[in-house]
């Protein structure tokens, strides 16, 4: 029996594969290997465990669905995490049609191939982004979620929609774990720890859209995976959890904790706010505490200083 991790080679799959590895599961991956950013950095993420005997790694697209299904034909996969994605709110506006192609029908395709062989367990990565501009926070799993301001967003309620569908009908279950704003080591370029840590060491100007004072619930990598693995322990039927840290932070605040990790001042550039980026993002996390026993243990600044370690170590 496998557990099959899509996405395996990306920021929070790399650090999931490691864990189930080092818990003596047997995980077989598929990433692409994308441009989304360079596929150099996904190669390096999962360095470390891809000689492993235990890991199978699959070099294809959870959009061709004869090569999914040679996976599926080679392996006895009992449960899958579908973290494969086109990710951000930005990138989405420029390419909408690529994101509902990979996000909506990648999804569907792997839900098509649970049905056929029987999968007994499907984790789908969700997003924060599904919220859009809830007025109500903390953001609770039975808040509507119809106004999706970002194709981004749009495409992974479509996910969730869909494996509500496919649990309706097969009875496969099914956990949708909404991220809210994950950080830490080996994160995408593009995402703002990352990208603002590298500016402020290189002397730049940051890009600060608006005035600072948007918040988010960045919640540290380590805290995801404990409630991605508490998932795969569980039984349940169909679930939508937050999983965040549920203390957001002003992006201003942010800042200022890089800022004191690296021991430099940052230099901004004020710029107005950008289409599809959302005031603020806020997860009310008792449903996971109740259902998973989720605690996240990394506060922000503990966070903030364990990356900070990471990017000087492995900066270029």
């Amino acid at each position: 029996m496998a557990i099959l991790v899509t996405g395996g080679a990306g920021f929070i799959g790399s650090h999931l594969v490691e864990k189930l590895l080092l818990l003596g599961e047997q995980v077989v991956v598929i990433d692409n290997f994308n441009d989304f950013y360079p596929p150099a950095y996904k190669r390096e993420n999962i360095s470390a465990v891809v000689r492993n005997p235990w890991l199978t790694l699959y070099e294809t697209d959870i959009c061709n669905t004869a090569s999914c299904k040679e996976v599926f034909e080679k392996h006895r996969v009992e449960k899958i995490v579908h973290l494969a994605a086109y990710a951000g709110v930005r990138p989405s506006i420029e390419r909408p049609l690529l994101y509902e192609e990979v996000n909506c029908r990648g999804t569907l395709n792997l839900l098509e191939l649970s049905r056929i062989y029987k999968v007994k367990q499907f984790i789908f990565g969700s997003s924060s982004s599904v919220y859009g501009n809830n007025k109500k926070i903390p953001f609770s799993e039975d808040d509507p979620v119809n106004e999706p301001i970002s194709p981004y967003a749009a495409t992974k309620r479509g996910g969730e929609l869909y494996c509500y569908n496919y649990h309706h009908l097969y009875e496969i279950p099914i956990a949708c774990l909404r991220f809210f704003t994950v950080y830490g080591p080996r994160q995408r370029p593009d995402l703002a720890i990352r990208k603002f840590t590298e500016i402020i060491d290189h002397d730049q100007q940051i890009p600060m859209y608006g005035d600072g004072t948007t918040q988010r619930d960045y919640t540290f990598f380590s805290d995801i995976i404990d409630g991605v693995v508490s998932t795969l322990k569980k039984q349940f039927d169909f679930e939508i959890i937050n999983l965040g840290n549920s203390t957001p932070i002003q992006l201003a605040r942010l800042i200022e904790l890089i800022e004191q990790e690296l021991g430099k001042k940052a230099k901004i550039k004020r710029l107005p706010e950008q289409p599809g980026d959302v005031h603020r993002t806020y997860a009310d996390i008792r449903k996971a505490e109740r259902f998973l026993q989720y605690r996240p243990k990394v506060s922000i600044e503990q966070g903030i200083r364990l990356f900070v370690a990471w990017y000087k170590e492995h900066k270029k």
